[in-house]
């Protein structure tokens, strides 16, 4: 498990702070970060999200997804991939009593890095319409809305 830029202490008026750890996705993580994905507003969950399919996409893209832990707690996540042309990043959470902290920021940051790194230019995420929460996250952090595209999906019978 590889931490990302160290860990820090959490914001908080406790007087004994708490370490918060970025580390790389590992399967031994999927059970706590589905419970995340599930408690998560905004987030749609599917078969793509099986163990069978976590793991699957953990393997075709080594080392880009990322958790956050405080202990043993999965506190927040987000999934990241490439095509070797885009980038991709899928289900940023973060739990809410951790929320408004830059966790996520930190995240996504830490996505786009390892990104860059690969030879990644340009990242892309999805977001269901109706998600205002999610969208004004990645407005105030100056991803923008692409007004000239329209995502089409089909199902491949798999």
């Amino acid at each position: 498990m590889r931490k990302v830029r160290g860990s820090w202490d959490k914001l908080s008026l406790d007087p004994t702070p708490t370490k918060i750890a970025i580390c790389e996705m590992t399967m031994r993580d999927y059970s706590r970060a589905f419970e995340l994905w599930s408690r998560s507003e905004g987030m749609g969950l599917s078969s793509a999200d099986s163990r069978r399919a976590i793991r699957a996409y953990l393997r075709r893209n080594p080392g880009l997804s990322l958790i956050a832990r405080c202990g043993t707690e999965v506190i927040a996540t987000v999934l990241c991939a490439h095509d070797g042309r885009r980038g991709f990043l899928h289900h940023l959470a973060v739990a809410r009593s951790y929320r408004r902290r830059g966790l996520g920021a930190k995240l996504v940051s830490a996505c786009l890095a390892r990104l860059a790194a690969a030879g990644i230019e340009k990242c892309h995420i999805f977001l269901h319409a109706d998600n205002t929460h999610g969208r004004r996250f990645w407005s105030r952090r100056g991803w923008i809305a692409r007004e000239d595209l329209v995502v089409m999906s089909s199902d491949t019978e798999a």
